[in-house]
């Protein structure tokens, strides 16, 4: 029998506080992020992930508490991501209650950041964070796909790196990350659906669990996320702001055939 798809509701945390916009902009509150992981716990989520979107080192502390109180309430595997450089940063994470520990701009700078966090603490504990878009170049006949024709960014999609997404998707994979939360800046917020396209050019590129993420508007939007391949479906604003609750993603998935707890 397949492995249930898991439902992750993400929390995008800035100064102790949940928010959410669309392509990363636009930021509004969305509540106490330790509230909203006991409500998506006892709703029956199967993961949570926290991703702190100022990242800076006065936003460290901060973090770490909402971690540390996260942990104590919640039961279910926490994955947290934003501004983890180092070995260090990882094992400091881990110790306030994290199960998981997502990467992303730092392993783009030093990709062997990749290989001696799963060293030191396993593949399972590594997730790779890629914040892909697509990129078009102009020719003369109009615009062409430029390699796979989709890029990893940073800086919230801000900033391109030239990096063609499914070859770093492969590579980190081989360097040791344990999973992959693909993220499309096109869809983020959009709630218009996740990139199908993108997800399928992942999903053979890299056998490792892949989670779907960005798009995300209606129930009826996970379950073609995970015929895409997709091992996990992740979303924000339609959770937080009670478009639709985990149950009823849930009950989508099990309507269409798919494995779910």
């Amino acid at each position: 029998m397949s492995p249930a798809v898991r439902v992750i509701p993400c929390l995008d945390v800035d100064d102790g506080r949940v928010v959410k916009g669309v392509n990363f902009q636009g930021l509004r509150d969305a509540g106490d992020p330790v509230e909203l992981a006991r409500r998506y716990g006892e709703e029956g989520a199967d993961e949570l992930t926290f991703l702190d979107v100022s990242a800076s080192a006065s936003g460290r502390g901060t973090m770490l508490d909402v971690v540390r109180r996260t942990a104590e309430q919640v039961l279910i595997p926490l994955t947290v991501g934003g501004g983890v450089r180092s070995v260090e940063d990882v094992d400091q994470l881990l110790r306030a209650g994290a199960d998981k520990v997502g990467v992303n701009t730092a392993a783009i700078a030093r990709p062997d950041v990749i290989t001696e966090i799963a060293e030191r603490f396993g593949n399972q504990v590594l997730v790779l964070s890629a914040d892909v878009r697509r990129v078009t170049e102009e020719t003369p006949d109009g615009p062409a796909r430029s390699g796979s024709g989709f890029e990893v960014t940073t800086h919230g999609g801000r900033r391109g790196t030239g990096i063609d997404a499914i070859a770093w998707i492969a590579e980190a994979a081989e360097r040791g990350a344990g999973e992959i939360l693909l993220n499309s800046m096109d869809a983020d917020g959009t709630t218009s659906g996740f990139d199908l396209e993108l997800i399928r050019a992942a999903r053979a590129a890299a056998d490792v669990p892949l989670i779907a993420s960005g798009g995300a508007g209606r129930a009826g939007d996970f379950p073609p996320a995970v015929r895409a391949g997709a091992d996990a479906v992740l979303a924000a604003s339609v959770f937080h702001f009670g478009t639709l609750t985990i149950g009823q993603a849930k009950e989508a998935l099990a309507a269409d055939g798919l494995p779910v707890r």
